[in-house]
C-alpha cells in the first residue's frame, strides 16, 4: 500500500521537479554522513567561503553582487584605458610623420603611400590603439575573478535561469569566456556532454560583446549617452550604459535559447554537479598577468592579421573610381534607404560587411566613408570625432541602434570559422549567422519606428 501511494505521488511530480529532489535528498544525505563521519577542527574549517557563499551565491543578494561586480570591472577598464589609448594614439600618429617622410624621400608613389600608411598603417594602429588598453585591465581584473574562486559562483547563480530555458549551467562560463572572444567562447562549449546542449551555447554565445566590440560601445556610450556629463561622472555613467547593454545581450541569449529549446533543440536540460572550490588568495605573477598578457597578446596579434588586408581593401573601394563616383560610394548608397529604416545609413551598414573579419575594424572604416579622404583619418580628440558623426546626422537614437546592432549582429570571420570546425555543419554555421542577424535588425527597426511614432526625435 505504501509502496503504490509512493508511485501515485511520484507520478503527479514533474521530471524536472523529480530530479530535483533526488539531487536535493543526495545533497541532504551526504551532509547528513559527513556531520555524523567527520569532526572538523576550528582552525581546518572554512568559515570564511562559508560565509561568503552565504551572500555571494545568495538568491536575494548573489545577482545585485554579480551584477555590480561586473559594473566595477567595466568602470576600471573605461576609466583605466582613455589615458593608455590617447598615448598610444599620439605615439602612432607621431610616427607616420616619419614614416611618410621616408616615403617622399624615395619618391614612392602615391597610391604606394596610400595602401601602407594611409590604409594598412592607420588601420592596425586604430586597432591597437583601442584595443590593447582595454584588455591589458579587463583581462587581468576577469583573472583575479576567476583565481580567486567567484567565477563557479557565478555558474551556479545562473545554473537556475539556464535550465529553466532549457539550456546547461556551465554555457554561463562559456558565456563568461564570449567577453574576451566569441571566437574562443565557442571552442570552450566543449565542456557542455550533451550535444543539443552544447549546441544551444554556440548558437547564443555571440550576443554577449566580445573585445572587438568594446572598443566601439564605450566610444559611442561616452560621445553620446554620457555627452553631458566629465571627469568620473562621465565614466560612471558610460559604464552604467555597457551594463545596461551587457544585460540585454544576456536576457536575448535567455531568450533565444528558450525558443531553440522549444522548437529546434528540444530537450530536457541536464544536470551537472557544481563543486564550488574554497576561496584562495590570487597568485599575482603566476596566474594574472602571465594568462593575461597571453590572452591579450594573442587576441591583438589576431585582430592585426584580420585589420591589415581589412584596411588595404577599404583604401582601395574608396579610391577606385567608376564615372566619378568610388566603389565604396556605389555600396553605400545602395544600402543606404535600408539603413536608414534601421535608424542607420549606408555608411554604417558597410562598414560592418567589411568588418566581418572582425569587428575591431568597424569604426575606422566608417570613420573613412564618412570623411571621404580615402584614408583612415587621424582624429586629434574625442570632440572632433563627435563633430564628425553629428555632422553626418547622428543622434542619441544614431548612437544607441548601433550599439545594439554591434553587440547583435552576425558573428566575426574567425568565430564562424570556429563554429564550422566545432560543429561540422554548414547547416548550423549558417543558423548561428542568421539569427543573430535578424535579431539585430528587428530590434533597432522596432526601437526607430516607436521613436519616431512617439514623436521623441
Amino acid at each position: 500500500m505504501e509502496m503504490e501511494q509512493l508511485y501515485k505521488e511520484a507520478q503527479t511530480l514533474s521530471t524536472a521537479k523529480l530530479r530535483d529532489d533526488i539531487v536535493q535528498q543526495l545533497y541532504e544525505r551526504s551532509h547528513q554522513l559527513c556531520r555524523e563521519g567527520i569532526t572538523y577542527t576550528k582552525s581546518k574549517r572554512d568559515t570564511r567561503t562559508e560565509k561568503l557563499d552565504a551572500f555571494l551565491t545568495s538568491p536575494i543578494f548573489g545577482f545585485p553582487i554579480m551584477i555590480a561586480i561586473l559594473g566595477l570591472i567595466f568602470y576600471i577598464t573605461i576609466a583605466g584605458a582613455n589615458v593608455p589609448s590617447s598615448m598610444l594614439a599620439e605615439f602612432f600618429g607621431s610616427l607616420e610623420k616619419y614614416i611618410t617622410s621616408v616615403f617622399t624621400y624615395l619618391h614612392a608613389p602615391d597610391w604606394l603611400n596610400g595602401i601602407l600608411v594611409l590604409g594598412l598603417y592607420r588601420g592596425t594602429t586604430w586597432v591597437i590603439s583601442v584595443m590593447l588598453p582595454p584588455m591589458a585591465i579587463f583581462f587581468p581584473t576577469f583573472a583575479l575573478l576567476e583565481n580567486y574562486g567567484y567565477l563557479p559562483r557565478v555558474a551556479f547563480n545562473l545554473d537556475r535561469i539556464f535550465k529553466k530555458v532549457g539550456a546547461h549551467g556551465k554555457q554561463s562560463l562559456t558565456m563568461a569566456m564570449g567577453f574576451g572572444c566569441n571566437a574562443a567562447a565557442v571552442i570552450s562549449t566543449r565542456i557542455i556532454e550533451s550535444p543539443r546542449e552544447r549546441m544551444l551555447a554556440i548558437l547564443t554565445n555571440n550576443f554577449v560583446p566580445c573585445n572587438g566590440r568594446w572598443g566601439t560601445l564605450i566610444v559611442l556610450a561616452s560621445l553620446f549617452m554620457a555627452a553631458n556629463f566629465t571627469n568620473g561622472v562621465k565614466s560612471l555613467v558610460t559604464t552604467g550604459v555597457i551594463v545596461g547593454i551587457v544585460l540585454f545581450g544576456i536576457l536575448v541569449t535567455f531568450f533565444v535559447s528558450w525558443a531553440l529549446s522549444k522548437t529546434a533543440l528540444r530537450g530536457i536540460p541536464t544536470h551537472y554537479t557544481l563543486e564550488l572550490p574554497p576561496y584562495r588568495r590570487p597568485k599575482i605573477f603566476d596566474t594574472v598577468i602571465r594568462s593575461s598578457v597571453t590572452k591579450s597578446w594573442s587576441v591583438l596579434v589576431r585582430a592585426v592579421k584580420v585589420a591589415a588586408p581589412a584596411a588595404i581593401l577599404t583604401w582601395v573601394f574608396a579610391n577606385i573610381y567608376i564615372g566619378d563616383t568610388s566603389i565604396l560610394m556605389y555600396a553605400v548608397n545602395f544600402l543606404d534607404p535600408f539603413g536608414k529604416l534601421l535608424g542607420l545609413d549606408g555608411y554604417i551598414m558597410m562598414a560592418f560587411i567589411l568588418g566581418l573579419p572582425a569587428n575591431e575594424i568597424v569604426f575606422p572604416i566608417l570613420l573613412m566613408g564618412y570623411l571621404s579622404t580615402g584614408a583612415l583619418t587621424e582624429v586629434d580628440s574625442m570632440s572632433d570625432l563627435r563633430n564628425i558623426l553629428v555632422n553626418h546626422g547622428w543622434t542619441w537614437l544614431t548612437a544607441l541602434n548601433m550599439m545594439l546592432f554591434s553587440l547583435l549582429h552576425y558573428p566575426c570571420g574567425t568565430t564562424l570559422i570556429n563554429i564550422y570546425k566545432e560543429t561540422k555543419s554548414i547547416k548550423w554555421t549558417f543558423v548561428s549567422f542568421a539569427i543573430p542577424t535578424v535579431i539585430a535588425i528587428i530590434v533597432p527597426l522596432v526601437i526607430t519606428q516607436t521613436v519616431k511614432y512617439l514623436g521623441l526625435i
